[in-house]
């Protein structure tokens, strides 16, 4: 529906306002009327008026569009990517029709899961009661049973669900870019036992109860020109909604309410509770995450949680254009000293892949994911985040710590303090040759440089 169409609506009533207000004292009653309903009147539900029905399909054959061999979103018939605008001037229409799809988007990532990458839906709460809200996540077979490697895998906040980086990708570029699929099954091939997480499923949406107002109990003491008065201005606030509501679209969509998953009401609380009862029981020797976005945010959150225990489990942790913030959250120096040993940061950048980016925080590497696209820098990243676990997990394999890295380039080091006149202190990262500059006479850092070391 245009603007035009909304102006004629409106038209009216600005009219009839001009008209009333050239009239006498009597008038301004309805003045205030029509002011009142104007300052109610939405547009976008004026909007509503003339679109179509909100009944979409429910699968994609439905929608006439399906996956081709390359995992790209084409029409059935036309072989054409995704149209979002299907309706011109319909853009609300638009986006329900879009979030219809993606709902069946969502679903078929599920079956994918379990059917290509043959992962186990795991309801949770674990103990839920059978009319209680759950949620649920994917695991591996060997998820809790293999010792030697782990992969959890956390998406960002949003629309999407287990499986997902991006419903946008999935829709516009492919399931490969999209999706958590190609780690999940590289993982797998490496022997890693696999555990996707489920951070958005935090609520399950029921149509809200009708409320039934109770009629005022008529008090025989009550004057009988009180009561006149309270019907009196019953109607007409009845007369004034009911002239409203004839502007509205009668297809009026459902009030919902939401009712929370016990101990999953938020991504944080999800990651929490996933840890405690999955990842902490788990037999693997070495725990490795792979967070995008508001992902990071939940696992910075998890370490201040469960710090000793994070500690002694996870060796690595990958990150993708992580939107953590270590003063916000207050994590302490402790937590910032291991991020800056254990974690490295893909950030969305223009530079190449694996170009050191500076940091204002002082908690872990930040390099580039050789896109500056957020929602690309997990599968732009993907193959650097595999090289960067096989490292950590050697240097482990081989006792490797920290300290001992640092001593075997001590020399390089004292080399490079010279060459820039002793003025900085360094701190090496071993997974990725990168040096921390800082002043030596104030501690202010001066940035992340990268550094080929032979060996």
């Amino acid at each position: 529906m245009s603007i035009s169409l909304s102006f004629l609506i409106l038209c009216p009533v600005w009219i009839s306002m001009a008209q009333i207000q050239q009239g006498g004292p009597d008038e301004k009653e309805k003045t205030t009327a029509l002011k009142d309903l104007l300052s109610r009147i939405d547009l976008d539900e004026l909007m509503k008026k003339d679109e179509p029905p909100l009944d979409f399909p429910d699968t994609l054959e439905g929608f006439e569009y399906a996956f081709n061999e390359k995992g790209q979103l084409r029409h059935i018939k036309t072989g054409e990517p995704f149209v979002f605008n299907y309706r011109e001037d319909l853009h609300r229409w638009n986006q329900k029709r879009y979030e219809a799809l993606g709902e069946i988007i969502t679903k078929y990532v599920y079956e994918l899961l379990e059917k290509d990458c043959n992962l186990k839906k795991i309801s949770i709460p674990v103990d839920a009661t059978e009319s209680e809200p759950k949620s649920f996540i994917f695991m591996s077979e060997d998820a809790l049973t293999n010792p030697q490697k782990l992969m959890v895998l956390i998406h960002g906040s949003g629309v999407v669900r287990a499986g997902q980086w991006a419903r946008r990708l999935i829709i516009n570029e492919d399931l490969d870019s999209g999706t958590q699929i190609p780690f999940i099954k590289r993982a797998m091939d490496e022997g890693y036992g696999v555990i996707v997480l489920n951070p958005n499923e935090n609520y399950i949406e029921v149509e809200k109860p009708k409320t039934h107002v109770q009629p005022s109990s008529d008090s025989s003491d009550e004057p009988a020109e009180k009561r006149e008065r309270k019907d009196k201005v019953s109607k007409e606030t009845k007369k004034r909604r009911d002239f409203y509501e004839k502007y509205r679209n009668p297809q009026r969509e459902k009030e919902m309410m939401q009712l929370y998953i016990r101990e999953n009401g938020s991504p944080e609380e999800h990651a929490i509770y996933v840890w405690d009862h999955f990842i902490a029981q788990s037999a693997a020797e070495n725990v490795f995450f792979v967070a995008h976005s508001y992902g990071g945010l939940a696992f910075v959150e998890l370490m201040i949680q469960r710090e000793a225990d994070v500690k002694n489990k996870v060796t690595a942790v990958a990150l993708t254009d992580s939107v953590h913030n270590v003063w916000h959250q207050e994590a302490g120096k402790t937590i910032r000293e291991w991020m800056r040993e254990n974690c490295c940061n893909w950030v969305s950048s223009s530079e190449p892949l694996d170009t050191s980016v500076e940091s204002m925080l002082p908690d872990c590497p930040r390099v580039s994911a050789g896109t500056d696209r957020h929602e690309l820098t997990s599968w732009k990243s993907f193959p650097s985040i595999f090289k960067f676990f096989a490292e950590a997990s050697e240097a482990k394999t081989n006792s490797l710590k920290p300290a001992l890295t640092r001593r075997s380039h001590r020399i390089k080091h004292e080399e490079l303090k010279n060459n820039i006149g002793g003025k900085t202190k360094t701190s090496y990262y071993p997974a990725f040759g990168q040096l921390e500059m800082c002043d030596s006479n104030n501690g202010k850092p001066l940035g992340l440089q990268s550094f080929l070391f032979q060996k």
